[in-house]
């Protein structure tokens, strides 16, 4: 029977204190955080900073003891101990320093004679190694340190030889032997344990207190970002004129990601209140270009049914009907036919969507034309719409007419130049004089039509390019007004040519419609 494969050990994973730990510092608050990371740098600080001081001074008193034991040694080593345990003078003022000991060996390292201090040494005395001659001349002088015989304290030791020397009451000479020196160093270790515990205590107080002082300067170092939290919650709630008060220098980081903060909130207000007032056009585009569209409609809709009721009996009759039905039809078509040329404009001017690639342009044939020929035309335009009235054609603000060179399509200024001629003349009154302009003005080839009708209010002036925006709402459509729509087409066809219009007017002195254009040379 074959066995099944032995799956795949899983990948290892972190170890769990490791993974807990990382959990918990996710959950705690940023300012959590850094207090924790200031603490913990400083409490690594201070006892590197306490450590460096203990070891410093445990090595500072120790030279101490080891230069004293060095002098102590050479003296001792100059002295000739009696073999018994009474001592001469010399060696009891020795072994007179305070936890001291004065050790005498032969050349095997066996001890002869001892003089401790008149006090008790600690630990019972230093737990000495045997040491012979050769191990006495291999540590050179240099002093050790040795456990005591009763606990945890500690000797400093000092090993050196004896010149050759005899001692006169006995007649056995005696070898050189060495001396040990030992000194305990229970003062050095209280005096180090003392100074940790000062250092750790004061330490530790000045830990607390630089974390409290820690906690209020962080505090108010992410005071912004509370006010940036709170700004957040303002414009989630719907308040987009809501800003981050900049009070950090505009050098500091908290002062840039202020003014970015700030710069990208004046952006998604524009932009929202772009999208208002777009939805907000689009709306009240919808709803008159509804109107404008169903009163054709229901015209022809009328008509056809009075039509099929048999109405028009008659074959004039019948030729009635079927004319308003034509009219009626050429309107609707005229309205479509400018609604899509408002779309084409207004994608063109509008730019690429994003992900669509580059906008299309809008279809101009640009050539080199002058604009006194538009001039001359529409001074025949307003002739055959109303014989009455008074036309002139001048110069720019009067004067005479001049040569107006421009790159442009000839065809859309034409539309344009008999929307501004058909706007003057449907709104003024019969026999009001029109002066129609043509020339060069600050370096632009400049265009006017102007009329001396009641002229716009301010509101109405502001108004007067919007869509569907007729300043006189009562004017009857059989009167000669159109849907609201030539102006608009006039200001975008314009546009498009990369110049502008500007109208002057005021209420009872007309109107002046000027296109201006770049100057071909």
């Amino acid at each position: 029977m074959r066995m099944p494969s032995p799956l795949p050990s899983p990948l290892p994973n972190r170890p769990r204190p490791v993974r807990t730990a990382r959990r918990a510092l996710a959950r705690m608050s940023l300012r959590t955080r850094l207090l924790c990371l200031v603490s913990t740098l400083v409490a690594i600080g201070l006892l590197a900073a306490g450590a460096a001081v203990n070891t410093a001074l445990s090595g500072y008193l120790e030279g101490r003891v080891d230069a004293r034991l060095r002098t102590t040694a050479q003296i001792a080593a100059r002295i000739t101990p009696p073999p018994g345990m009474d001592s001469p003078q010399n060696v009891r003022v020795l072994s007179s320093f305070e936890d001291t000991t004065v050790s005498y060996v032969d050349d095997a390292g066996v001890p002869r004679n001892t003089f401790d201090s008149t006090t008790a040494a600690p630990g019972g005395g230093p737990r000495l190694p045997e040491l012979d001659r050769d191990a006495v001349l291999d540590r050179a002088g240099r002093p050790f340190t040795v456990p005591a015989r009763d606990d945890d304290h500690r000797w400093r030791v000092v090993a050196l030889t004896r010149p050759d020397q005899s001692i006169e009451s006995t007649d056995e000479p005696v070898g050189n032997g060495s001396v040990l020196v030992a000194t305990s160093l229970d003062e050095v270790d209280r005096t180090v344990e003392k100074t940790r515990t000062v250092s750790l205590t004061t330490g530790g107080v000045l830990l607390a207190l630089l974390a409290v002082v820690g906690w209020f300067a962080v505090r108010s170092g992410l005071r912004p970002l509370t006010r940036i939290e709170e700004t957040a919650d303002a414009i989630t709630s719907g308040d987009f004129s809501h800003r981050i008060a900049e009070t950090a220098g505009a050098q500091t980081e908290v002062g840039r990601l202020t003014t970015c903060l700030n710069r990208m909130l004046d952006q998604i207000d524009t932009a929202f209140r772009g999208r208002a007032e777009a939805e907000s056009r689009m709306r009240r585009f919808f709803a008159d270009a509804s109107h404008e569209l169903r009163t054709p409609l229901v015209g022809i809709k009328g008509y056809t049914d009075l039509y099929r009721m048999g109405a028009s009996r008659t074959r004039p009759e019948t030729d009635h009907l079927m004319t308003r039905i034509g009219e009626e039809s050429e309107r609707l078509t005229r309205l479509v036919g400018d609604m899509l040329l408002l779309a084409r404009l207004d994608e063109a001017a509008r730019g690429p969507a994003v992900g669509t690639g580059p906008a299309p342009a809008f279809p101009l044939e640009r050539a080199p034309m002058d604009l006194r020929t538009l001039a001359a035309d529409a001074l025949h335009d307003v002739r055959a719409l109303d014989a009455t009235r008074p036309v002139t054609l001048t110069g720019p603000d009067g004067g005479r007419p001049a040569t107006a060179q421009t790159l442009a399509d000839e065809e859309r200024l034409r539309q344009v130049v008999t929307n501004l001629v058909g706007n003057a003349v449907a709104h003024s009154p019969a026999g009001t004089p029109i002066r129609i302009g043509v020339g060069v003005r600050d370096g632009l080839a400049v265009l006017e039509v102007a009329d001396r009708g009641p002229g716009l209010s301010p509101e109405e002036r502001q108004r007067v390019f919007e869509r569907f925006y007729r300043a006189d709402a009562s004017r009857s459509r059989a009167s000669g007004a159109g849907a609201g729509l030539g102006l608009s087409i006039v200001h975008s066809l314009v546009t498009a040519h990369g110049g502008d219009i500007e109208i002057d007017t005021a209420p009872g002195q007309g109107c002046t419609f000027r296109v201006r254009l770049s100057l071909f040379e």
